[in-house]
């Protein structure tokens, strides 16, 4: 199908108004009239995922940060970015980000999140606003935004679900804040996969026992603690590297049986010893 006609499709799913005002999302590079075969998934669009987009001969790159963030005033090999667009157009391929949109959207990266550890009840953590959402009862209008809230299935202790938070996502290891101070079993949590500093306040707002987010420093943390909320840092890959297969199975089911799909393999950033 043509990049055009695959973008409504990703757009139904994560409408652009679900996106943050200062992000970057969208077809990032490439023609929308382009005929689109193969399409390489990826979180980033680095150096390693646009070479394997190469070698998979890829047509598009899809990936959920964005390769461009900044506006750009020259694309040369200078720079990072300029080597990485340079790659992409030599090989026609086209780039697609799908971030703070996909993030925010019904049934993306928070639900999917939450539906990971089993959270009932869910509501969204910080609201952005409503968007029509077609739904299997027809078009309704949905609440969007960051982070979910909602009940875990039995009481357990901040350990037992930093646990179960390893489990479900495969995690070599979390950060625990605030377990000393909360001794008594938890049930109502918060999630909000990627960056979760800013999330904080919203959370302590909800009144959740404990926030499961990533990228949290020592000074965000311990103070979160000291409001009586524990935070679970599971690092900022380690909740939404389930974007790789959301998105293979969202176009499987999607696009066509015709197109085919690769995706990156779950690699973290980070090295552990």
């Amino acid at each position: 199908m043509q990049c055009s006609k695959l973008i409504e499709i990703l757009e139904q799913l994560a409408p652009v108004k679900c996106a943050c005002d200062w992000d970057n999302v969208g077809l990032l590079v490439g023609r929308n009239k382009k005929e689109i075969k193969k399409v390489f998934i990826a979180l980033d669009g680095d150096e390693r995922a646009i070479e394997e987009a190469v070698q998979f001969g890829a047509d598009l790159l899809l990936t959920h940060h964005p390769l461009i963030f900044k506006p750009v005033s020259r694309i040369t090999d200078s720079d990072f970015i300029g080597e990485r667009l340079m790659k992409l157009m030599k090989h026609d391929i086209c780039c697609y980000a799908m971030h703070t949109n996909f993030d925010s959207a019904p049934g993306c990266m928070a639900d999917a999140a939450a539906g990971m550890l089993g959270l009932e009840k869910t509501q969204v953590l910080e609201q952005e606003g409503i968007v029509p959402f077609e739904t299997p009862e027809g078009i309704k209008e949905l609440p969007y935004g960051i982070g979910k809230t909602g009940y875990l299935e039995q009481p357990m202790t901040v350990r037992e679900l930093a646990g179960l938070v390893k489990e479900r996502f495969k995690l070599p290891f979390v950060t625990i804040y605030g377990e000393q101070d909360i001794k008594e079993p938890v049930t109502f949590v918060g999630i909000s996969p990627g960056a979760g500093s800013s999330m904080i306040k919203p959370a302590l707002k909800a009144g959740v026992d404990v926030l499961i987010t990533g990228d949290i420093g020592h000074h965000s943390g311990t103070d979160a603690a000291a409001s009586h909320m524990a935070v679970i840092d599971a690092g900022h890959y380690g909740l939404e590297y389930l974007f790789l297969k959301f998105m293979e199975d969202f176009l499987k089911a999607n696009a066509g049986e015709e197109l085919e799909i690769g995706k990156a393999d779950v690699r973290f950033p980070e090295t552990f010893l």
